[in-house]
This record gives C-alpha cells, sequence and structure tokens, in this order.
C-alpha cells in the first residue's frame, strides 16, 4: 500500500514526511492557490524539496492537445513527476500517449470500476477513484476500492 498527502500545504506536507509513511503527494493548481501559490510549477518543485517519491500535479486543461501541452512542461520538473489527468474522453487519449512515452500518469475523477478498468487499459500509474465524493452521496467508496482490487487482480493490473 502507497500513502499519499491530497494537498499543495507545504506544511501538511512536511509533517506527513515527519511521519515516515508518505509515499508522494498528489496535487493541482487549485489546492495551490488555496495556501497562497502563484507559480504552480514552482510550487511542484519546493514539494520536491519535501519529498523523494511520486508528486501527482494535475493539468487543467480538458482537451488531449492542451493536456500533453502541459504535461511536458510538467514532466520537466522532476523525474518523479506524475502527471494528474481527468478521466474524460480525451484524458484516456493522453493517458495512452503519455504511458507510451514512459512518463507516469495518475487519472483522477474516477467513480465507477468500469472507468478504472479503462483507465489502466490506457496504462495510468495510478488510479484516484473520489470515494470522498461518493460517500457524500450514499454511495460506498470503500466498495469502489473492493471492487477496483477484483477487477484488477483478475486481469492482471498490479495494486499497491
Amino acid at each position: 500500500m502507497k500513502f499519499f498527502i491530497d494537498t499543495a500545504d507545504l506544511n501538511e506536507i512536511r509533517e506527513a514526511n515527519e511521519m515516515g509513511v508518505l509515499d508522494g503527494v498528489t496535487t493541482n493548481p487549485s489546492l495551490m492557490r488555496k495556501v497562497g501559490g502563484s507559480d504552480f510549477h514552482a510550487h511542484i518543485a519546493k514539494i520536491y524539496d519535501i519529498v523523494d517519491g511520486d508528486v501527482s500535479a494535475e493539468v487543467v486543461s480538458t482537451d488531449y492537445d492542451g493536456m500533453m501541452a502541459e504535461a511536458a512542461e510538467l514532466a520537466q520538473i522532476h523525474d518523479n513527476v506524475v502527471i494528474k489527468v481527468p478521466l474524460i474522453a480525451d484524458g484516456i487519449k493522453a493517458i495512452r500517449s503519455l504511458s507510451d512515452k514512459g512518463i507516469k500518469t495518475n487519472c483522477t475523477l474516477c467513480f465507477s470500476a468500469t472507468q478504472a478498468l479503462v483507465a489502466a487499459k490506457a496504462g495510468a500509474t495510478y488510479i484516484s477513484p473520489f470515494i470522498g465524493r461518493l460517500d457524500d452521496i450514499s454511495t460506498s467508496g470503500i466498495d469502489l476500492i473492493d471492487q477496483i482490487v477484483t477487477i484488477y487482480s483478475n486481469f492482471g493490473y498490479q495494486t499497491q
């Protein structure tokens, strides 16, 4: 199992890292703005001053070309940058292209086991199921995790 903190707050990241259990960070430009940041690329670099693991940096574009352009810039920040891509049609295309280039991806906005399977088939390194949002609408987020683990096991995808 891997533990990723979902934040842009450098103090929270430091605190989690000091516990000795942090494997990485997942963040996005809106989280960065909430903590007063203005330059997403520079903020990602600051996170790498704290964390040795993977850092998922989310694109904001919703079209394939835009996602690929952002991904190219983000991938230059650090060898461990993971491109966080939304689970939409163009996002799946971008995941496939990035995977083919050897760039790690994190597929976000996953609400079903079928979506997780499509993302894995496209080559996503990580899947970010929105279990909290599912729980908010009285659907079990943990049940989704169980379904994803079962499907991945049956199709030979790695789960951690």
